[in-house]
This record gives structure tokens, sequence and C-alpha cells, in this order.
């Protein structure tokens, strides 16, 4: 049953026993470097294409692209709607007979390389906020999960340095491991409950896309809580966020007092 009365940011943790968040956007400031990875990505591809004889070059636009195409989507699916939108198509794998013709996976593989490049030359920043408001759970009591797509997930947060903030971790490899399909379908946050030994009716989930709420939405958590640093309220709230946060500085917590 999902918790009332609380759209004014409240989480109630008399009735909330775990808190499961997401990673890119949520806890750690990431979208940038995968917008610049994949930026860097399609725009040598479609470089190439044009001087070869195809399509006029006309570059991945940072705001409307990865808006539409990149954010919260599995590398794979990002290639598809993307190159879809431009009248193009890739073959998923290489015929035996041509094993050097570029592929779905060809590109989703750079767009690998080139973010962990940029993670390991730059590093990766967490919300301050966030990692306030996780170490407040655990000082509560309540358990703590990260979740992302990416199977970067480990080294992005021993980046940041906050690995040891969360008791499960259940990313991009678990979900290529188990078959676990990727949002918004909720088998992801359900894992994550799971492993965190909690109904997802004990559970919050907090997330900053729109599939990741509809998939909070879908697994029948208690609370969830969209944060919306730059879209405008309304996206998140229509795909079903219970309380919506510009920053998790605003959620506060009730319910239950720190363990002497």
């Amino acid at each position: 049953m999902a918790v009332t009365g609380s759209i004014r940011g409240v989480l109630p943790l008399d009735r909330i026993r775990a808190v499961v968040l997401d990673l890119n956007g949520v806890v750690t400031d990431t979208a940038s470097v995968h917008a610049a990875a994949w930026k860097r990505t399609f725009d040598e591809f479609l470089l190439d294409l044009s001087r070869s004889g195809g399509p006029r070059f006309r570059p991945f636009d940072l705001a409307r692209d990865y808006r539409r195409h990149v954010d919260g989507r599995p590398r794979a699916e990002v290639v598809r709607s993307f190159l879809s939108s431009r009248s193009l198509s890739l073959p998923e794998s290489a015929p035996p007979d041509r094993p050097g013709v570029i592929t779905v996976s060809t590109l989703g593989d750079r767009k690998d390389r080139y973010f962990r490049d940029y993670v390991g030359r730059y590093g990766v920043t967490a919300y301050p906020s966030t990692v306030r408001l996780v170490r407040r759970l655990r000082e509560r009591g309540v358990g703590t999960a990260v979740v992302s797509a990416s199977r970067n997930c480990a080294a992005v947060l021993r980046s940041a340095q906050v690995a040891d903030l969360f008791d499960v971790r259940v990313d991009g490899v678990d979900a290529a491991r188990s078959g676990l399909p990727a949002k918004p379908d909720p088998a992801l946050f359900l894992e994550a409950a799971r492993r965190l030994g909690v109904a997802p009716g004990e559970a919050a989930v907090v997330e900053d896309s729109p599939a990741g709420v509809e998939a909070g939405r879908r697994g029948g958590f208690a609370l969830v809580v969209g944060v919306d640093r730059v879209r405008g309220r309304g996206g998140l709230r229509a795909r079903g966020a219970h309380v919506v946060v510009a920053d998790l500085a605003e959620l506060e917590l009730s319910g239950a007092e720190v363990p002497r």
C-alpha cells in the first residue's frame, strides 16, 4: 500500500524499512559524463558516415537527443532509438563474412570505453544532499540499496567514494547475469528489495527518470520519490511519483529516532 500524506516530501520511517536509490542523477552526477561519451560516439559515427557518402553530418544534440533517446535506457536500446530518429539502422551483430562491420554492439561498446575513460580521467561527484540523506537513513537502521542498469556502477561508486554507503548494489552486471529487464520493468528494484529482506510495500524508491518512477510504481513500492533537477515537475508526477523534489535536501524524515 502506498504511503499517503507524503505530498510535502516526508519519508515516514515508521512505515519504510528500506530505501532504494537510482545511481545516475540521484546518487552521482554522472549524466554529463554519459552525455559526453554518447555525443563523442554518435558524432564520430555520423561524421564517418557522411564522409563515406551518407547523410549530411548533423551532430548529436546534448539537450534534445539525450533526453529523448538516452536517459534511463540500456546501451543497445539507446543506439537503436537514436539511429531510428535519423532513419538509420545497424545490424545487432557482424555477419561471419564481414567481422569488421559496425553494429549496435560496436557503438555501445565504444560509448562504454569513452565513459570509463572519462570517469578514470576526471572522476565522479556524489550529490552532497544524497550522501547526507543516506547517512541519516543508516543511522536510523534503514536499509539502503543503489540500483543502476550500468555495468560500471561499482567503478562509479568507488570514484565518488560512496561505495560503503549502501548495503546492497544491483547493477548491469546483475541484470546481464540474471536476465533482469530494464526499466520501466521493476525487476532491478524488486531484486534490491529482495536482497535487503523487505517487501516492496515496506520500501521507498528514489528516481530521477520517468522510466524509473514508473518502475517503482509498477513494483508496488510504498513510496516513489522523484528527483527533478532539470525537467519540470509535471513529468515525474505524471509517471506516478508520490513526491517530487528538486533535491533530496528537501526530503524530511519522520517517525524514527536515532538509536542511542
